[in-house]
């Protein structure tokens, strides 16, 4: 699951960690995730099925995010720091745009980080991480992830078995999963 609807998307400024302005939810992403989280407690009460934990990136929005769901399924939530934002090193706390034009093209990130920040190849290597891990001590649970646009395309890409550019090529930008959006992955 993406974080809902934050400050950031609304002035379209870059938010990651260590975050640099205060970034909540909005009152539309607040009400977004409440729509998601009942539609997901109606889709496994539907299929006899439960979500047994949620792993959550400790940024503001996704910790909100988290909690709506947490209090609609009665869960906890687990903190996880290879589950943040892309690390946008100088860009973030300003506009998107600058930290855009940094790159020719998207291609260009799976190597070349924003100054201060990371690569593409470095948020993967975190969340396969990430991905090992929980398969390992949570074999057979149902989790939701809550995260944000990169981190849960480049772990949808891998448990597809793609390679980073094959990712990019299968989720442009407007193809990607959207704020408040929850998508299974087997």
């Amino acid at each position: 699951m993406r974080h809902g609807q934050a400050i950031s998307n609304v002035k379209d400024l870059c938010s990651s960690w260590p975050e640099k302005i205060n970034n909540p939810l909005t009152k539309v992403g607040k009400e977004m995730i409440r729509e998601s989280a009942q539609k997901l407690k109606n889709t496994c009460a539907e299929q006899g099925r439960s979500i047994d934990l949620i792993f959550a990136s400790p940024l503001l929005r996704t910790q909100q995010t988290a909690g709506i769901v947490a209090k609609k399924l009665k869960l906890k939530i687990i903190t996880d720091k290879r589950l943040r934002e892309i690390d946008f090193g100088i860009f973030s706390g300003g506009p998107l745009e600058s930290m855009w034009k940094h790159f020719k093209s998207e291609e260009e990130r799976i190597k070349k980080r924003t100054p201060g920040g990371e690569n593409y190849l470095e948020i993967l290597k975190r969340v396969k991480s990430f991905l090992s891990d929980v398969n390992k001590k949570y074999k057979d649970k149902n989790i939701l992830i809550v995260s944000h646009d990169g981190p849960l395309t480049f772990l949808q890409g891998e448990v597809m078995g793609l390679s980073l550019k094959e990712t990019i090529a299968k989720f442009p930008l407007d193809a990607r999963i959207h704020k408040g959006e929850i998508r299974e992955l087997n």
